[in-house]
């Protein structure tokens, strides 16, 4: 037995010398595996921190954006309210006009016709009412008819003696 225990004796340091050297070449190749993906990392390292710019500015924009919709949100709805407001008070001067309008083509009854003091006289459609400094080139010029024409349609109106308040016909422009 001696025999066969020295011989297998002989062997394994060989054995263990040769795991040993395969051990250290996997090491250095490992070493150089990892250098090489540190100087990766290091090349890719700027490139790591624009992304990282790039994203901290699409927050910035994203959240601008947000705010910028709601901004837009909020005009619309005050403006819309604006505009329900205006269309109301234009509904309501409309009304009006139109009562106005309304009042306007109504004849002018002289409640003063034959009495003094029951109110100034009043022009209804179709007539002049002669104001101080008026005269009859004057009042045709301002209506933008000739003075024939005025004078026509006003027979027996003394022309040198207007008086102030005087209704006169208005002739229809031809």
């Amino acid at each position: 037995m001696d025999t066969i225990s020295r011989e297998n004796n002989n062997m394994l340091p060989i054995g263990g010398i040769l795991v040993g050297l395969v051990g250290v070449v996997l090491g250095g190749i490992a070493l150089a595996q990892a250098s090489k993906a540190n100087k990766g990392v290091a090349d890719h390292q700027p490139k790591i921190e624009k992304v990282d710019a790039i994203e901290a500015q699409v927050g910035s924009a994203s959240a601008a954006a947000e705010k910028a919709g709601k901004d837009v949100r909020d005009l619309t709805r005050s403006t819309q309210e604006a505009f329900n407001a205006v269309g109301g008070k234009l509904g309501e001067f409309q009304t009006s006009i139109t009562k106005l309008e309304d009042a306007m083509k109504k004849p002018v009854v002289a409640a003063a016709a034959g009495k003094k003091g029951g109110g100034p006289a009043v022009a209804g459609p179709g007539e002049y009412l002669v104001k101080a400094g008026d005269g009859g080139t004057k009042i045709a010029k301002s209506l933008g008819v000739s003075i024939q024409d005025l004078q026509a349609v006003n027979p027996g109106v003394n022309w040198n003696k207007l008086a102030v308040g005087q209704k006169l016909k208005v002739p229809s422009k031809r």
